[in-house]
């Protein structure tokens, strides 16, 4: 195992021979030197800075497995692709519920063999005993924990295989532990260093301003405005055949704006918790395909979203925090080209978060919010 990391010029020769990258950050090479010297780290960095580029290099040096918690299948298999592709000569794999028994048993006979260094998996795959199991028989020298802000109770991601990912971790032995997140207040890194049981880590949070992406707030009086505004906002922009995302509250917002849009001639489609998984894959992949002009989504249509010419956001109603608002705007102009984030803003649309705030702080109601949370996210994770 590497016990001291590598001068930062010799970090960029690795990060250029196995994946073509000229350079590393400042950051990268602050947290792969951390990594490689056996410490924990927490990195906070925007959608599109390079996050997973550090523990692919920190795993490519040391000597071991590294195993990856990622939320969602589509998520891991992009990751998995572009392990498979590069130049770093290590094999990478997923263990999920779309693999048979015996194509997942031969993923771990792999790893055991040592022919895949990078294993990635759902937090609900790690929950099984057996699968933890043979993990802890790998002993991963590193575990990169994906989209970590739903490790933490204030995390607006919150799933229950996630919030108990400290003593899932705690059996595959002392790993060192990245932790990745686009964004999280300092709340939220507290929470996450504590269930994680990450010892003494090092903090990395970078800049999070894009300069190729315009943020802007537009004031309407109602929510006939609102949803006018939104419809006039996304033709204007999908007839110059550019790509986007609009955010809402709620499920049913999501359904009549995708029906409106449509009516206008758009090709635009709904994604929500409350859609068959079937519906919501295949709207996933029509966006991605560049066959849909438009999605209009509630937040379960966050994570694992790598379209990178995504050129605007709209958010039809203020969402339920600046945490979510800059995950979510965070999808705009990931190929660095100028690209557009507008929210459409009216007192009201505060409403829904005041009350899951301040309306009742008994523990019922944090029960049922962190619940309705939980259900939303939970579905695509396996």
């Amino acid at each position: 195992m590497t016990s001291a990391a590598p001068h930062d010029e010799h970090l960029d020769e690795a990060a250029r021979a196995a994946f073509g990258h000229d350079h590393l950050l400042p950051a990268q090479t602050e947290t792969v030197r951390a990594l490689l010297d056996g410490r924990d780290v927490l990195l906070v960095s925007p959608t599109g800075w390079g996050k997973s580029l550090t523990y692919q290099l920190a795993g490519l040096l040391l000597e071991g497995p590294t195993v990856v918690v990622s939320p969602l299948l589509a998520l891991q298999q992009d990751q998995v692709d572009a392990l498979e592709g590069s130049d770093a000569g290590v094999g990478a794999a997923r263990l999920s519920s779309e693999e048979t028994p015996a194509q997942r048993e031969r993923v771990l006979e792999a790893a055991a063999a040592g022919d895949v260094r990078f294993l990635f998996l759902a937090p609900e795959q790690l929950a099984n005993d057996d699968v933890r199991h043979r993990l802890a028989q790998l002993a991963p020298v590193l575990v990169a924990v994906d989209e970590a802000h739903c490790v933490s109770v204030w995390g607006h991601d919150f799933r229950p295989d996630y919030f108990r990912l400290g003593e899932l971790l705690a059996d595959l032995g002392s790993p060192r532990v990245v932790a990745m997140t686009a964004t999280a207040a300092a709340p939220v890194r507290e929470d996450i260093v504590g269930r994680l049981g990450m010892r003494e880590p090092l903090t990395v949070v970078t800049g999070f301003a894009r300069d190729n992406l315009a943020l802007d707030v537009v004031r309407v009086l109602d929510a006939d405005e609102q949803r006018e505004t939104a419809v006039a906002l996304v033709t204007g922009r999908a007839s110059e055949g550019e790509s986007g995302i609009v955010y809402t509250r709620t499920r049913p917002s999501a359904e009549r704006l995708a029906g409106t849009l449509q009516e206008e001639g758009l090709r635009a489609a709904a994604y929500h918790a409350g859609l068959g998984r079937a519906r919501r894959a295949e709207t996933h992949r029509a966006f991605m395909a560049g066959e849909l002009d438009v999605v209009v989504a509630t937040s379960a249509f966050g994570m694992g979203i790598d379209k990178p010419d995504v050129r605007f956001v709209v958010h039809a109603q203020v969402p339920e925090s600046p945490d979510t608002y800059y995950q979510e705007v965070g999808r705009a102009g990931r190929d660095g080209e100028p690209a557009t984030g507008t929210l459409l803003y009216r007192p009201e649309d505060l409403a829904l978060g005041r009350f899951c705030r301040e309306g009742s702080r008994g523990r019922r109601t944090w029960r049922r919010c962190s619940g309705r949370c939980a259900r939303s996210g939970r579905d695509d994770a396996r």
